[in-house]
Parts: C-alpha cells; sequence; structure tokens
C-alpha cells in the first residue's frame, strides 16, 4: 500500500472528486508533498474539482501560480478545459489573467481552443487581452477562428473590434484558417464584418479559396467565389492553381467542382513547373485522382519541362497502383523506358506481396 502523501494516489484522489480522503492523506503526511511537473492545484483545475481547488488554496496555501514544466498555470488547465467554476474561482484569489505558458500561450488562447463562450467572457471581464500572440503569431481571435464558432468570433469582435487585424508569422489570416477548416458560417462572420482580402495570400502564395478546395470544403470555396468573387485562376508560389492543390491532397469531389462547375481546363500547368493536376496525382500516389482526372478529359500523355509524365512520376515515387492503373489506362513512355521501369515496380510490387503473404 503507497505511503500518506503519495503523488499518485494524491492526484487519483483529486482527479476523483474525493475531498475527505484527500483531506485525510494530506493530514496524515503533515502536507503537500513536492511533485515534479504538475501540482495537486494543475489536477484539480483540469478536472473542474473546485471544492479541491478551494481547498487546497486556502487550507494549505497552495500558489495558485505554480507553473509545471512547460510554464502552464492552473488557469491554463482550467481555461483548456472549459471548467468556469475554476477559471472563476482561480481569478477571485489573483490569479494573473495573462500568464504565459511555453510557447506564449495566454489562458484565453486555451479557452478559445474550445467553443465555450462564458469561460471566454470571464477572462475578458478579468483583463484578458484577445490581442496577445503566440509563439507562431496566432492571437486568441486566430484561434477561435480554428475552431469556428460564430458566437465566440461576434462576441471577440464586439470587446476588441481590431481583433481581426492579425497575421501568423507566415502571414496567414483567421480566413485562412477558418476557410481550411470547412467552417462556413464564421466565413461568413469573417468576411462581413472583417475587412479581409478574399484573395489575400500567406507565404506560399495561398488563398482562402486555395485553402477551402484543397481541404475539400466546396461550401466554402462556392461561398467565397459567388458572394466575394475571388480569383479562380489565382497562383500560389510555385504557380500551381486551386486545381493542382485538389490533385495533390487528392480531394476529387473538388476537382469534380472545378472542372465540371466552375470551367477550369482539366490539363492547366503549373507556371514555374509546367505540371498538370495529373502529374501532381501521379506524384502523390493518389489512384483514384488520377481516375478522376481521366474521366474529366485529363491529357494521360502531357508532359512537364522536363519530359516527365505522370507515369514517370509515379514510379519515381515509388507508386505502384498509380503506375498499373496508368499503363491499364493506355499511357506509353518509351522514349525514357518509364514503360519498362513501371512494369518492374509493378513486378517488383507484387512478388513482396506473394511472399509476404
Amino acid at each position: 500500500m503507497a505511503p500518506p502523501g503519495d503523488p499518485r494516489r494524491l492526484c487519483r484522489l483529486v482527479q476523483e472528486g474525493r475531498l475527505r480522503a484527500l483531506q485525510e492523506e494530506l493530514q496524515a503526511a503533515g502536507g503537500c508533498p513536492e511533485m515534479a511537473g504538475d501540482t495537486l492545484l494543475h489536477c484539480a483545475a483540469r478536472h473542474g474539482r473546485r471544492d479541491i481547488l478551494a481547498y487546497l488554496a486556502e487550507a494549505w496555501g497552495m500558489d495558485v501560480e505554480a507553473a509545471n514544466r512547460d510554464y502552464k498555470r492552473p488557469l491554463h488547465e482550467a481555461a483548456s478545459m472549459g471548467r468556469q467554476d475554476c477559471v472563476r474561482y482561480l481569478l477571485g484569489r489573483g490569479a494573473v489573467v495573462d500568464c504565459l505558458k511555453k510557447a506564449d500561450w495566454t489562458p484565453l488562447m486555451m479557452a478559445c481552443t474550445r467553443k465555450n463562450l462564458e469561460v471566454i467572457q470571464d477572462l475578458v471581464e478579468h483583463g484578458a487581452s484577445p490581442l496577445l500572440k503566440n509563439k507562431d503569431g496566432w492571437n486568441s481571435f486566430h484561434i477561435a477562428s480554428r475552431e469556428g464558432d460564430p458566437l465566440i468570433l461576434q462576441y471577440l469582435l464586439t470587446v476588441c473590434p481590431d481583433a481581426w487585424k492579425t497575421e501568423s508569422k507566415i502571414r496567414r489570416t483567421p480566413l485562412h484558417t477558418a476557410a481550411m477548416h470547412g467552417h462556413l458560417e464564421a466565413v461568413k462572420v469573417l468576411l462581413k464584418r472583417c475587412q479581409y482580402d478574399p484573395d489575400c495570400k500567406d507565404n506560399c502564395g495561398v488563398t482562402p479559396f486555395m485553402d477551402a478546395i484543397q481541404c475539400g470544403h466546396i461550401d466554402v470555396a462556392r461561398l467565397l467565389l459567388e458572394k466575394h468573387k475571388v480569383c479562380l485562376s489565382a497562383e500560389d508560389r510555385l504557380g500551381a492553381q486551386a486545381l493542382h492543390r485538389a490533385a495533390v491532397t487528392g480531394q476529387d469531389e473538388a476537382i469534380r467542382f472545378l472542372v465540371s462547375e466552375l470551367g477550369v481546363d482539366v490539363d492547366v500547368r503549373a507556371a514555374s513547373t509546367h505540371l498538370t493536376a495529373l502529374h501532381y496525382a501521379a506524384k502523390e500516389g493518389h489512384t483514384s485522382t488520377i481516375q478522376t482526372l481521366l474521366s474529366l478529359g485529363a491529357d494521360i500523355s502531357s508532359k512537364d519541362e522536363r519530359n516527365r509524365s505522370a507515369l514517370h512520376l509515379a514510379c519515381a515515387g515509388q507508386h505502384a497502383a498509380c503506375a498499373e492503373f496508368l499503363l491499364q489506362s493506355g499511357l506509353k513512355d518509351s522514349e525514357d523506358l518509364t514503360g519498362s521501369l513501371a512494369q518492374q515496380l509493378i513486378g517488383g510490387t507484387s512478388s513482396h506481396n506473394t511472399m509476404t503473404h
């Protein structure tokens, strides 16, 4: 049996909310033991044990500003888990509202990773700043955009109208983030209440429309296109358009949307590499995307500026299934013997599968 004051047993009692048993253990041990990492206050805040939190702070004088190895305070724990009672108690005990943990995250930022408006309101009303940024350049509004709750975004804009004027260190805006995660209602709020350029680009030249397309969020892409007239042919820093990025991520429905509904040329080439969407799909090994592109009329024999076909790129990436599908679809490449290499790749894979089974 563990001796009185055993840290693991104490943490379990806190987690289970067994205040009476915890009191008996601490009295028998003569106080709270030194603990590496999280304190019992961290544990109580994380699990929403407000009564235990109060007991530890008031009966044993535990420091509400105690930091673990990541400099996380109990307030970070309570905020990140949406424990409103604990958040209010800690703030009432004088916890620093904008304390920083590792990577410069504040409790408000942690609260914005959850859709808990009440906790966010409590922190803001106690002076938390939505404008502070973490090491990646994200403020609380940016983080809230990733979660996509329109009510939280509306609230943050009400209490801090300039919160939207932010970019990460790689120049990604909250609009990029909301579009990438497919938060349609959040995107509507951002475009209505904030003055974003719908075609704004990050350091890689990616627009919110590209983000939506490459992640398969057609409803967001349609909104950006129809209501805000974004540029359909915008290019990233490598000259790739939305169609190419959709091929890289294997978003077949988004590809059909671009080609069938919007009339994008299925064989359009990236400006700097001359790669088509078919090349990109083969390079990444997306057999179903290759099939989709071919069904939409993609030129199976097209080559890039280095005279490479889709089959060549599939072989280079060791994508045997793609190579086999391209060969079955009629693609030959006798000039550089890629067809023979593909047959060897397919044969080698088949032999390996036979041996392993």
